[in-house]
């Protein structure tokens, strides 16, 4: 079995609990590494005065990882600049949001110069490269620039645009033609690979048959293939110690009522302030249920220094107080909005204490907290999981409350549907998702793409030349 090289922007060094905050994709990723050996290579989220391609090799848990310090400008221009404020906005459909400034691009093209220039001496011949997500597009072309003939994948965790948002990114035919250096890209949706298709045909003269993308003398096969979770793991540590603490916790400080649950990064793909929007509506249009239910939104803040953040957090203060005040009394609040995370231990808990899991992204690659809510309730009496069609999640987990987060009407008569669901109802949907979600978990995805990339039709083609 060949050594994997994973390559991301952050690495997350695997820890002897599971009680932080680590999830699916460290997860999957450090179980593929003491499967195969190798190393997990990225940015250390240090900085340094001057780069200078220092390693810095730790060992933890039979996993090896090499991180690297970057200079300030190339945070700014690299990971705040083009990452946050250009490609996460535009990728997300906002491109009311996406800021395009040279140096921004110009800072992404030189650290990702840096990462191969200081992983490249580490590669040995027959090792299998694995590069994650959007802030590494180019990388698989500057390690080729730099003789690299192994295999190299590449998974893309969020949505591929339609060409015409994506067409609005200077040098997008450039971004795209990078990424006909690897052999195989992973997306999480069959909607996303098309995407991908339409803007390689229309826009950069791409032919593509059977999923096998061609430009000029170059080829990359594609697929679909989503992450999970550990359902299995996940669903034990329900029942852990500090889940049942959490757990009992909530359920008392309920008081009776029956909570909504909201877990998310504060971000404005997460569709958080239309989510209390619609929960208003709920509130407004059902009074005989306002002090039979509360929402509970934990939202720890993320990307603090990019001001498109900070105006989310201002809005979200702001409706979360306009809606308490409104319809609070003495002995009941309908929003407890929180600004911190939880473990996920804790987290598990306070999902099994929910009696709706609400999940409305307005746009999301996957959404993992759709599966880890639905791995941790009780079977016998299972809550609901509302969940926004525009998750990549939705393509698998049909038996969920599907809504428009954008209607707050559909989201509003999603959480009265939910609240007076028949139990048996309950159990058959959740037992349809949990099958899903066990099936398809973290294993399945990681053990899936890897296969598919050491047995690509491209790569071998590539070989046989």
């Amino acid at each position: 079995m060949n050594r994997l090289i994973v390559i991301s922007n952050r690495v997350t060094a695997p820890k002897g609990s599971t009680a932080g905050a680590q999830g699916g994709l460290a997860v999957a990723l450090a179980a593929a590494l003491r499967d195969r050996g190798g190393m997990w290579f990225g940015w250390s989220g240090e900085q340094t005065d001057q780069f200078t391609g220092h390693i810095n090799f730790q060992r933890n848990h039979g996993v090896t990882t090499a991180t690297v310090d970057l200079e300030e400008q190339d945070v700014q221009e690299y990971y705040d600049g083009y990452a946050n404020r250009t490609l996460w906005p535009l990728f997300h459909y906002r491109i009311d949001l996406a800021e395009y400034e040279r140096d921004f691009a110009g800072g992404y093209k030189r650290t990702n110069q840096r990462f191969a220039d200081t992983v490249r001496p580490l590669i040995e011949p027959d090792d299998v490269i694995w590069i994650q997500d959007y802030h590494m597009f180019p990388l698989g072309a500057e390690l080729r620039a730099r003789g690299c003939t192994n295999r190299i994948g590449f998974f893309l965790h969020i949505p591929w645009p339609p060409r015409r948002l994506l067409g609005t990114l200077p040098n997008a035919r450039e971004l795209g033609e990078s990424l006909f250096a690897y052999d195989l890209i992973g997306f999480h949706t069959e909607e996303w690979l098309e995407s991908f298709c339409d803007f390689a045909r229309h826009d950069m003269g791409a032919t593509i048959e059977n999923n096998i993308a061609r430009l000029g003398d170059r080829q990359v096969e594609l697929i679909a293939c989503p992450i999970g979770i550990d359902a299995v793991e996940f669903a034990e540590m329900s029942k852990s110690v500090p889940a049942r603490l959490a757990y009992r916790r909530m359920r008392d400080s309920a008081d009776g009522r029956d909570m909504i649950v909201g877990v998310d990064r504060l971000d404005y793909s997460k569709g958080l302030e239309e989510r209390f929007l619609g929960y208003e509506r709920f509130l407004n249009e059902h009074p005989e249920e306002r002090k039979e239910v509360f929402l509970l939104q934990i939202a720890p803040p993320s990307r603090v220094s990019v001001e498109s953040y900070q105006r989310i957090r201002q809005s979200l203060e702001g409706l979360s107080g306009r809606i308490n005040g409104a319809h609070a009394d003495v002995d009941w609040v309908p929003i407890r909005y929180v600004n911190q995370g939880y473990p996920r231990d804790h987290l598990a808990g306070i999902y099994r204490a929910a009696k709706i899991g609400l999940v409305t992204p307005l746009r999301d690659g996957m959404n993992l907290v759709a599966k880890e809510y639905v791995a941790a309730q009780d079977p016998e009496d299972p809550g609901v999981l509302v969940l926004s069609r525009f998750a990549g999640a939705a393509e698998q987990m049909t038996d969920a409350l599907l809504v428009n987060p954008y209607s707050a009407e559909e989201v509003s008569d999603a959480i009265y549907q939910a609240l007076r669901m028949p139990r048996e109802e309950r159990v058959r949907r959740w037992e349809r998702l949990m099958a899903g979600v066990q099936e398809q978990d973290v294993t399945w995805w990681a053990q899936t793409f890897l296969s598919a990339l050491e047995n690509s039709v491209v790569a071998t083609a590539e070989a046989d030349r």
